[in-house]
């Protein structure tokens, strides 16, 4: 059973929660969990303004996701940071170039989850997941939240992400803040909340 991480980072949060993601995946006997990167659209020089390229080295390592690859997953799980309450544009154009996958219906029934990130505490993380969901609703995806079984996102006595809709976490303004231990926790059990549902679809 083949479960795909594919996500976009810029400063190092979406990656850190995609490796928590996978954490949780691997707690699933028979699953196997690949990282993938979509393709930047930026350039080094614009990069290199926003200060993004040392971020970026940390994950160099991930291979690029390709659009083929999608088909081979038993289930997908996304990771975007969130601009202006949706998704970023590296990931909606690699999401607008499965056109070919769409036609052929190659998604259909596949598991499909988001997970986000935003600076501020109500910067769009819901809308974010939830408009990404479209996309997946038109692949004929199956889709999977973070169930409140995962009482983390109930939590009052600290800021933190997470919504049924999916793991998050805040970077704050200026992009400072790592995900916290309870929003790594709401990836791990996403990732293996996901893998569950999908190992019981396979078998």
């Amino acid at each position: 059973m083949k479960i795909l991480i594919v996500y976009y980072s810029m400063y190092g949060h979406i990656h850190r929660m995609a490796e928590a993601v996978a954490d949780g995946v691997g707690k699933v006997k028979g699953a196997d969990v690949s990282m993938r990167r979509v393709p930047e659209t930026l350039s080094q020089e614009v990069l290199g303004k926003m200060g993004a390229i040392e971020a970026q080295k940390v994950f160099s390592h991930v291979p690029i996701a390709t659009v083929d690859e999608l088909a081979t997953a038993d289930a997908i799980i996304f990771g975007t940071p969130t601009r202006y309450g949706n998704m970023c544009g590296q990931m909606r154009q690699f999401l607008d170039a499965t056109g070919q996958l769409w036609a052929k219906g190659a998604l259909t029934g596949k598991v499909g989850s988001v997970f986000t990130s935003s600076g501020t505490q109500h910067g769009g993380q819901e809308s974010t997941i939830l408009s990404f969901h479209i996309t997946l609703l038109h692949h004929g995806m199956i889709i999977v939240g973070l169930p409140y079984a995962f009482q983390g996102q109930m939590r009052i006595d600290e800021i933190t992400g997470g919504s049924p809709y999916g793991a998050s976490t805040i970077a704050g303004g200026s992009g400072q803040r790592m995900p916290s231990e309870n929003e790594l926790e709401a990836a791990r059990y996403q990732g293996e909340h996901v893998a569950r549902i999908a190992a019981r679809l396979a078998g």
